[in-house]
């Protein structure tokens, strides 16, 4: 059984988040908040495995609440909102969530998308990375990150989990059998010391890789 929590302000949202979910045979509600306050004591009461989190909200919002509990808790974050800005996917990356969707997506897409982030998978859509390379080939980035100790096929790896390829897709650009790609990932994941894919995406961001090698 997946735990979820259900974050946003608006109480008729947060309602229809619970019923769909809860319609699910594999998932549960286990808390509610209207805030990102409420939302970190929440999430420390019944460590959830997802927590589904709302971007704009009064107090605390969701970016600083996403921060606060990557920083203490091993639950997933998967942000919701009616905004599809750069700004928001990155910031909400970086934060440490593991996924973005718009509030409109089909209630089926939701349910899944929380199966993929609770199995600890990252949910990027290849336009959000479209999205976020852009942004970073056109702005200045620090580079916070370095790729010591990362071999020269493991940054391949890196750089085409940063473009949005799934792993099928690298396979078949590098050649290489699926249990060899989930090793490179694993290895990488470990040596960035990466929660999932999305932050390995930030990794390859805040390193220089992507507009080194695009």
């Amino acid at each position: 059984m997946i735990d979820v929590v259900v974050v946003d302000d608006q109480a008729l949202l947060r309602g229809s988040f619970r019923v769909l979910v809860d319609s699910a045979p594999d998932l549960r509600v286990v808390g509610e908040a209207g805030d990102g306050a409420e939302a970190v004591a929440v999430v420390r009461a019944t460590s959830p495995d997802v927590v589904l989190m709302d971007v704009r909200m009064p107090n605390v919002d969701g970016i600083a609440a996403t921060r606060e509990i990557s920083s203490f808790a091993a639950a997933r974050v998967l942000i919701l909102t009616t905004f599809d800005l750069d700004e928001y996917v990155y910031s909400a990356l970086r934060a440490g969530a593991s996924g973005f969707l718009l509030k409109d997506t089909p209630p089926a897409d939701l349910l899944a998308a929380i199966r993929v982030v609770a199995a600890g998978d990252a949910l990027l859509s290849p336009s959000v990375t479209r999205r976020l390379v852009a942004e970073f080939t056109r702005l200045p980035t620090p580079r916070s990150i370095r790729l010591d100790g990362i071999t020269e096929r493991e940054q391949d790896v890196l750089l085409l989990i940063a473009r949005g390829l799934s792993n099928t897709e690298i396979m078949r650009d590098l050649h290489l059998s699926a249990g060899t790609v989930k090793t490179h990932i694993g290895r990488l994941l470990h040596k960035l010391r990466a929660r999932d894919r999305a932050q390995l995406v930030i990794a390859a961001y805040e390193s220089g890789l992507v507009t080194a090698r695009s």
